[in-house]
């Protein structure tokens, strides 16, 4: 895996060979960054189901404040920390539990969270969920989804507001944002 832009550009990063382990393509990862770039800079980031990193390690190498890689595969999480080492990239926080344990347990709110869990799980409604129940994420902060592009998008917050949508092969991958504003 490459990251493609900012100040680690061009550097590469090992991960495992694990089933189920789909690191986001650098085509799609270049059109997700231009989609976040005037949002990324001082962002504070959540990398749901890390797995390889790429979302995570390319936030931080285009200016994010921080990022936190949830993981629960013990073999990607150890990967994790070795590129976080090898990058020196000290705003980052490796968790080793579901994204569900996560979200329960959190206490600070995220300005772009990253949400890309394996298909076969079927998390995406859930995961939403949990972040709205939880409080995670922060006002107006966008949520980066990926998903099956032969389904249609899962049931999310009707406060989630659809800003890009693409496909690319089998992959559909979408930009939103939990807006808040006054109700009437």
């Amino acid at each position: 895996m490459r990251i493609i832009a900012g100040k680690w550009r061009g550097r590469k990063l090992q991960f495992p060979d694990i089933e189920q382990l789909r690191p986001t393509p650098d085509r799609v990862r270049e059109t997700i960054f231009n989609w976040l770039q005037a949002y990324v800079g001082d962002a504070r980031c959540l990398d749901l189901f890390a797995g390889s990193g790429a979302l995570g390690f390319e936030a931080l190498s285009r200016g994010a404040e921080h990022v936190t890689m949830v993981e629960v595969q013990g073999e990607a999480v150890q990967q994790l920390v070795v590129n976080r080492k090898a990058l020196l990239a000290e705003q980052a926080d490796v968790k080793q539990m579901t994204a569900q344990q996560y979200l329960k347990q959190c206490q600070q709110q995220f300005d772009i969270v990253f949400i890309d869990p394996p298909y076969p799980a079927d998390l995406w409604t859930e995961i939403a969920q949990l972040l709205v129940n939880y409080k995670i994420l922060a006002d107006n902060a966008l949520i980066y989804l990926e998903c099956p592009s032969n389904k249609p998008l899962p049931t999310l917050p009707n406060n989630w507001q659809l800003i890009k949508d693409k496909k690319a092969g089998d992959v559909r991958y979408c930009l939103l944002t939990n807006e808040v504003g006054d109700s009437k």
